[in-house]
């Protein structure tokens, strides 16, 4: 029976290579496409359950004092504390854009160990007020070297600001985020103290890290009333719900992307559909000589789903082995907007999967009318 599924698959040889050329680009794309949703909750599938993140209420364009670092290090629960600021420096051009913030050092690289680096490169960036850290991508992509100038021209703080790349760091996890460049926050304060007071000991948010992620509700709403009625009423929420967020202002193209992906599958589903179609149409006379000679409608459905099966799951196959190099040529090119770009398991399950409804959703129509076609109407069509 394998054999004549095998030959039956390849009896109009053009045609067949044309459905499975079809399936793979479709699988191709369908799995481009999940990836692509998969990159944009990236950020949300890297969050932290032991993490908080509290912001201003109002907005997070507006900033929170420096002096809530110790209020909110003081409230039960709270583990440790740090802070950043979104700096927003563009590299040479706007073209190049590169992920920026003013961190404390040491309390941040605590509440992050996922980034990782040498100790001697984390020592020298704790040391230099002028040093930077750099995730390994975006040190490959500008060729950056340590001991590297790196200038950054800021856009919510006007002026040029050099930087000494003096680290490197690596994520822990395939998840982790290493197109971001991180640098002192002290150092962009004392220019500020200089240059604009008003700005001065001001963060965007504070990383919290908490005791037990079971304390995370009680924790946000002691820190949220901690400051409540006062000039930067505070916003506190888990990491992840702080993600979905960005995630959330971006929803309609995520929801439209996930539609093109589905309906990729439903062209690829009618495009086998009629392949099968016209194959079990030229067949109806084999099919009435076969019932005479004992086989019954089992063997003929076995025929043409074992032959959609064959059809599709090559074709499948090709697909997924095209999506790999796909993907990595893809996040190359975008690398800047989406960090991870990589295809995952649940992907490729997805793929096969698709293919799977596709085969049997194609070959149902011609095996229900190949079996209950009468044999003396199927006899009429042979010549």
């Amino acid at each position: 029976m394998l054999k004549l599924i095998f030959r039956n698959a390849f009896r109009h040889k053009l045609r067949t290579c044309l459905t499975i050329l079809g399936i793979t680009i479709a699988i191709l794309a369908f799995g481009i496409l999940r990836t692509l949703v998969n990159a944009w909750y990236s950020g949300v599938e890297a969050s932290s359950s032991a993490r908080l993140i509290t912001r201003n209420a109002i907005s997070l364009v507006f900033s929170l004092p420096l002096a809530y670092k110790e209020k909110i290090r003081g409230i039960p629960g709270v583990k440790n504390v740090s802070y950043a600021i979104w700096f927003n420096g563009t590299y040479i051009s706007e073209k190049n854009f590169i992920p920026n913030f003013a961190i404390d050092p040491k309390t941040f690289l605590e509440l992050y160990p996922e980034y990782t680096l040498p100790e001697d490169q984390k020592a020298a960036f704790f040391r230099d007020r002028m040093a930077a850290i750099a995730g390994r991508k975006v040190a490959e992509r500008f060729s950056w070297k340590i001991g590297d100038t790196i200038p950054l021209k800021g856009t919510n703080f006007p002026g040029t600001w050099n930087f000494i790349l003096r680290g490197i760091y690596h994520g822990a996890e395939k998840s982790t985020d290493e197109t971001q460049l991180f640098f002192h926050w002290d150092y962009l304060n004392e220019s500020l103290k200089k240059t604009a007071p008003n700005r001065a000991d001001q963060v965007g948010i504070y990383i919290i890290g908490i005791t037990n992620p079971n304390l995370a509700p009680e924790v946000s709403e002691a820190v949220d009333k901690t400051f409540k009625n006062s000039l930067a009423e505070t916003m506190t929420e888990t990491e992840k719900a702080f993600q979905l967020s960005f995630v959330s202002m971006t929803e309609a193209i995520v929801t439209v992307i996930q539609l093109v992906s589905f309906m990729v599958i439903i062209i690829i589903i009618a495009v086998v559909a009629n392949t099968m179609v016209m194959t079990a149409r030229e067949r109806i006379g084999e099919y009435a000589i076969m019932k005479t000679l004992g086989f019954g409608g089992w063997h003929l459905a076995i025929l043409i789903f074992g032959e959609s099966l064959f059809i599709t799951m090559v074709g499948c196959t090709l697909g997924i082995l095209l999506t790999f190099p796909s993907a990595k040529i893809f996040g190359a090119k975008i690398g800047a907007y989406f960090p991870v770009f990589h295809v995952s398991a649940n992907t490729i399950f997805l793929d096969i999967g698709a293919a799977l409804l596709v085969s049997l959703i194609a070959a149902i129509f011609p095996t229900w009318h190949a079996v209950k076609i009468r044999v003396a109407e199927g006899l009429r069509r042979i010549g």
